[in-house]
């Protein structure tokens, strides 16, 4: 049985074409458990997660990726390959039955084997046994066997698309901007440069008293640490705009919160001039984009929890705190910490994660930071020229998982601001001469996002292949 839907393309297909389609859509588990019946012929192929023997048949646990569930293949013991083993890549044949319990199982009659899986020889992972995050990392290449990390890669799939989903239905304008790039956005000197690997090339390219970093480019070139100047310049004649992306930090840290290469939800609106709906637009994507992967992958998030989450915040409002409330708070609690609290010092993961349950555990606006420890295109207080009209939101368990601004207008305040070379920044300078309005947006670390819902503990689980300090593997 096979299944495809042809409604949103009758131009496309005739007879002859809907028929050849159908034939090459393959059988997956998941469409045998939704829509195949009692008594259909199928063909499945997919990985064995464990099997065992009875005097007459073998009952196989098999397991194709299309969804958590396991469909059992029962198939005679004179039927079955004697090299057929856990971990190995099969195609089973047969006819479709209920078990005594209810459940569709496959009665086979044909087992193909495409790959065999012999755990003597060093396969890593035994069946139905439980392996600690940190075993599982050191075998990226195999990580998608697992089933804790293959819920989560449907997860991670699911909030990928809803994302997208979401902002097109609020009318936002997907723009892919670039990874490499002339600017160091935020201006804190964690970026990794770029250049050719050849050095016959770098040769044949360079000028007399040029750097060789600058001689492909013309420029010193980075991978980007995020999208937002260029999204600026898109939402300055499309409006509404938004980029979903890699994004790179070339920052020493090992956390159980940071990664070198990581993905940003990044998004920018033209005529935003009111942190209050900037506030809204945050809280506003992060509820509906949660109901919406809650109703279409509940099980799949609930599968890869370490930690149940408590989502009980998506029928709460925010609250909000300015950043010298929440250092006044900080203050009075200062015991509670490690190591006490220091003002000069900022906001730490351990204070953040003290402000979220001080307001009862739920996600937590903090607005109008010190300008001296922000990027320099954000826009100044009106009523405070020290500080800057900036927010982050700090989740429960995680910290912070988004940041945002309203950006500055005024050409002169972002000179000032700025603490290197603003000649790349040329550009930048003409959105504000030129039919410049008020933008506003903010970026969401989408690994960390994935942490908040599944209630997994390291960024590094959330990720198909982490990327970290001394750690490049594949």
């Amino acid at each position: 049985m096979y299944s495809c839907s042809l409604k949103r393309f009758p131009s496309f297909f005739n007879s002859s074409r809907k028929r050849n389609y159908c034939r090459e859509v393959p059988e997956s588990i998941l469409n045998v458990l939704k829509n195949s019946a009692v008594g259909d012929e199928v063909n499945i192929k997919g990985w064995v997660k464990s099997l065992r023997k009875q005097k007459e048949n073998v009952f196989i646990d098999l397991n194709d990726g299309s969804t958590g569930q396991k469909l059992q293949v029962i198939i005679p013991q004179n039927l079955f390959p004697k090299n057929v083993s856990p971990g190995a890549s099969i195609s089973a044949s047969g006819l479709l039955k209920s078990s005594p319990k209810g459940q569709i199982e496959l009665n086979a009659n044909e087992i193909k084997i495409y790959g065999e899986c012999v755990i003597a020889d060093g396969y890593p992972f035994s069946p139905k046994k439980w392996y600690a995050p940190e075993y599982i990392r050191q075998y990226l290449h195999l990580r998608p066997r697992i089933n804790r990390f293959a819920s989560l890669m449907r997860t991670r799939s699911t909030a990928t698309f809803v994302i997208h989903e979401y902002l097109q239905s609020e009318g936002y304008i997907n723009v892919h901007t670039p990874i490499l790039t002339s600017n160091d956005c935020e201006g804190a000197g964690e970026i990794f440069r770029v250049i050719p690997e050849s050095k016959d090339l770098l040769k044949s390219m360079v000028k007399e008293g040029e750097s060789i970093d600058e001689a492909f480019f013309n420029t010193k070139t980075f991978l980007t640490v995020s999208g937002q100047l260029h999204l600026e310049a898109a939402a300055h004649g499309l409006n509404k705009v938004y980029s979903f992306g890699p994004t790179f930090r070339a920052e020493n840290s090992r956390s159980r919160l940071h990664l070198a290469e990581f993905y940003m939800l990044e998004a920018e609106v033209a005529f935003l001039e009111d942190m209050q709906k900037l506030l809204s637009v945050i809280e506003n994507l992060l509820k509906n984009v949660t109901k919406l992967m809650l109703d279409r992958c509940e099980n799949d998030i609930n599968s890869c929890q370490e930690e149940k989450p408590d989502f009980n915040w998506l029928n709460k409002n925010f609250p909000i705190l300015t950043y010298d409330e929440s250092v006044n708070i900080l203050k009075d609690n200062q015991p509670v910490f490690s190591e006490g609290y220091k003002p000069e010092e900022g906001i730490s993961k351990e204070h953040e994660l003290f402000l979220v349950k001080h307001c009862g555990n739920v996600p937590v606006f903090i607005i109008n930071w010190p300008k001296n420890i922000k990027p320099f295109y954000m826009r100044e207080c009106q009523d405070d020229r020290t500080k800057v009209q900036a927010v982050d939101l700090l989740v429960p368990g995680i910290g912070e998982i988004v940041g945002g601004s309203l950006r500055e207008t005024d050409c002169e305040k972002i000179r000032d601001s700025l603490t290197h070379n603003n000649s790349q920044l040329d550009w930048y300078f003409d959105l504000r001469k030129y039919g410049g309005v008020p933008t506003g947006g903010y970026g969401l670390g989408f690994e960390r996002y994935l942490l908040f819902i599944t209630g997994l503990k390291n960024i590094k689980d959330v990720i198909p292949f982490p990327r970290w300090p001394h750690n490049c593997n594949m």
